[in-house]
């Protein structure tokens, strides 16, 4: 594959010496226009890589306030082909900071997996991650996508052992995200030393870089999975935010405020 904005964007933080800071939020929530202003501010509220959620009716890895935020997109008419749309204005400017769909096969299935490929290699999409989508399947998508020049992330988690590992690094790119507890998304908070064995024994199988995700809330959390990871995955608790707000604009605000605040834990992490 040729490089992607995903892989310049860890070479220019392992020169410059830190982990990256990868976001999640669900694209059309609360609406459309909000979402894309989150979208917007967040290079600017210091995260590195944005992964965008594809909403779903059937979000079987989610916990409950992303599953909502997806059913908040979707009663506001959010589509695929939408997101892929709010990719698109956000690229008219930045065409730096990469961007992930992050999802569930389903929708693209239904799109249809050459239309859907063209079109968010159009928009400006960089990579995927579809959680229902074993290696055993990878002709089904992985493999167009690469082909296409995007690059398929992957998830491995603490049940991932040494026998199943390289099935699921085959054909991986950009980044492995570890799922670093067993459940939903924001069941619980990681245990660094847990993680740091993880990565240990995941590290002796593959040079892809590592993001470390679910259950990461606080600037104080991402600090300490930044010392051992090459990138901190938070994706709850900014969506979190989105309920709490008390109009859209206020949702916007506090979402890019949280964002801000865990940056600035991530960035106090200086690698040698």
């Amino acid at each position: 594959m040729s490089e992607t904005r995903i892989d310049r964007r860890f070479k220019a933080l392992k020169a410059e010496g830190r982990a990256a800071f990868v976001t999640y939020v669900m694209a059309g929530d609360p609406d459309y226009q909000s979402a894309l202003a989150i979208v917007r501010g967040l290079p600017a509220a210091g995260a590195d890589i944005i992964e965008v959620g594809l909403p779903f009716t059937d979000p079987m890895a989610d916990g409950p306030a992303i599953q909502q935020a997806g059913l908040r997109a979707l009663a506001g008419g959010m589509t695929l082909k939408k997101t892929l749309h709010l990719i698109s204005e956000f690229r008219e400017d930045d065409d730096d900071t990469p961007i992930v769909l992050m999802g569930y096969y389903n929708p693209i299935y239904s799109y249809g997996v050459d239309r859907f490929l063209s079109d968010a290699t159009a928009a400006g999409v960089d990579g995927l991650i579809v959680v229902d989508l074993p290696s055993e399947e990878d002709r089904e998508l992985c493999l167009p996508a690469r082909a296409a020049g995007l690059n398929f992330i992957r998830l491995a988690t603490p049940t991932t052992d040494d026998k199943r590992l390289p099935k699921v690094l085959a054909n991986s790119s950009g980044f492995l995200y570890y799922v670093s507890i067993a459940g939903t998304t924001g069941a619980a908070a990681p245990s660094p030393r847990d993680v740091a064995t993880a990565l240990t024994r995941i590290r002796k199988t593959t040079d892809l870089p590592i993001a470390v995700g679910f259950g990461l809330r606080t600037g104080a959390q991402a600090a300490e999975i930044a010392k051992i990871a090459d990138g901190a995955v938070v994706g709850t608790a900014l969506v979190e935010q989105v309920a709490l707000g008390s109009d859209n604009a206020d949702a916007v605000k506090r979402v890019l405020g949280l964002a801000r605040e865990i940056s600035a834990g991530i960035r106090s992490v200086k690698k040698t």
